[in-house]
Parts: C-alpha cells; sequence; structure tokens
C-alpha cells in the first residue's frame, strides 16, 4: 500500500482509498485515522475512532492504524503545526533584527 501512495502523486491517501477496492470497513477506519493522524501532528481536525467499532472489527481497526499512521507522517513531512510556528517565530525574530538594523543606520546617519 505504501508503495501506491508514493506513486499517486498528488492524491491524498484517503481519496486513493475510494478508487480502490478496499473493505468498506477498511476505509472507513482509514479515513477516520488519517484525520486524526493530521491532527495529532498539528494539523486542524478533529480526533475520531469509534471505539466500539475499533474493538469489534478488525478491519475498522486495522484501516484506522494504517491511516493514523501515514497521514500523521505525512503532516510531520509538510512540517504541521511545529514547523508553522517555527517559520512565524524566525519570522518575528528576522522583523526584529531589520527593524534594529534600520534604526541604528538611522542614527548613524542623523550624526
Amino acid at each position: 500500500m505504501l508503495a501506491g501512495l508514493s506513486l499517486s502523486g498528488c492524491q491524498s491517501a484517503p481519496e486513493l482509498l475510494a478508487g480502490d477496492e478496499y473493505p468498506p470497513e477498511y476505509a472507513e477506519g482509514f479515513r477516520a485515522g488519517c484525520g486524526s493522524g493530521r491532527q495529532a501532528a498539528g494539523a486542524l481536525g478533529q480526533f475520531r475512532k469509534n471505539v466500539p467499532r475499533y474493538m469489534s472489527q478488525p478491519l475498522y481497526a486495522e484501516g484506522w492504524n494504517d491511516g493514523y499512521r501515514q497521514c500523521q507522517a505525512m503532516q510531520m513531512e509538510t512540517g504541521g503545526l511545529t514547523a508553522w510556528r517555527s517559520n512565524a517565530l524566525e519570522r518575528d525574530r528576522d522583523r526584529d533584527w531589520r527593524r534594529h538594523v534600520d534604526q541604528a543606520k538611522a542614527q548613524a546617519f542623523h550624526r
């Protein structure tokens, strides 16, 4: 399945499942796990897990686990919330540094 995901290009993992012949229980579990994995990696979203179904339907549980791991990893590769916060902090530091340099230049030219 991972090879199929890497060859898919622009398609996301849940979109791939819709076109393939996966059992419906697996696909539903994968979609719920995928959203939960993205959320765990920092994306805006909601953690979704039908626990009674997870405990009673092995295909749903397998799909949920696969979706969670794969989508969490994909979200982390693209940076997730942590990277956004880090980039925002760097932009703030750059802006403060530029302001400091501009003020120092202004004072030097003013003398």
